[in-house]
């Protein structure tokens, strides 16, 4: 798997190199924004070279987010922002920006390991290439229309925003629909409830947190498939795999 490393420590970027190389990663390290957009863009056209960028905020030429929203309009390659900014806002501020997981220092290698599998897993559907704008979907138990999901017994049309249970319609609410549509495109995928409530709800998790509760609870009621959608004690949320 190739990740390009945006950091402009040398030593930070040494050290983490040679960890992510003894677990199978072939490491291209920047410096700047700029060279990681020049490494992203080949000749002006997205690269599918890279399964994951490793971006750090702090950079010499220009801030880390800035290069995260100029990927994300170029390019659908996953972003984890590393970063010792912790506060809440700047966390929503890059999700907001299109960063696929945002990364705290100092973290545990381990986990810093994961998120990369995670989020490149997440990405291996698409081409590494331009955002298609919405673009079409199937579902992971197998062909479908364009814009629908099946995970078991439940279809989920995107384009009308119908969800059925056995061929029989179910009744959702818009943000029910959103937090159902966002999970299900990217089953056995965990997504932190910051990251729920900053993509369903587009605000902080500051007093949102049982509201999202509420949600799901209602969802797996209305769908009568309690175990489809699990709970990843202390993270958030995942779509079971291979549906219920």
């Amino acid at each position: 798997m190739r990740l390009l490393l945006v950091e402009d420590d040398d030593r930070v970027a040494a050290a983490l190199s040679a960890v992510l190389a003894r677990h199978g990663f072939e490491v291209t390290h920047v410096r700047s924004g700029a060279e990681a957009l020049q490494e992203l863009l080949v000749g002006g056209r997205p690269s599918p070279g890279f399964a994951v960028v490793l971006l750090d905020l702090g950079l010499p030429d220009q801030d880390g987010f800035e290069v995260c929203g100029r990927i994300r309009r170029s390019s659908t390659t996953p972003v984890i922002m590393v970063t010792a900014r912790a506060d809440v806002r700047s966390r929503i501020h890059g999700l907001n920006l299109g960063a696929d997981d945002y990364v705290v220092k100092p973290y545990d290698m381990g986990e810093l390991l994961a998120r990369i599998h995670a989020v490149s897993r997440r990405g291996a559907g698409g081409d590494g290439g331009a955002p298609s704008g919405g673009g079409t979907a199937s579902g992971p138990d197998g062909a479908g229309a364009p814009g629908t999901i099946r995970l078991g017994a439940v279809t989920i049309e995107l384009p009308t925003r119908k969800v059925s249970v056995e061929g029989a319609l179910v009744s959702l609410t818009r943000k029910e629909f959103d937090l159902l549509a966002l999970l299900a495109q990217r089953p056995g995928v965990v997504f932190r409830r910051e990251q729920i409530i900053s993509e369903v709800w587009r605000t902080s998790w500051e007093g949102t947190g049982r509201t999202l509760e509420v949600h799901v609870a209602s969802l797996r009621a209305k769908l009568r498939r309690p175990a489809l959608i699990e709970t990843v004690r202390g993270v958030g949320y995942r779509m079971a795999a291979q549906g219920v």
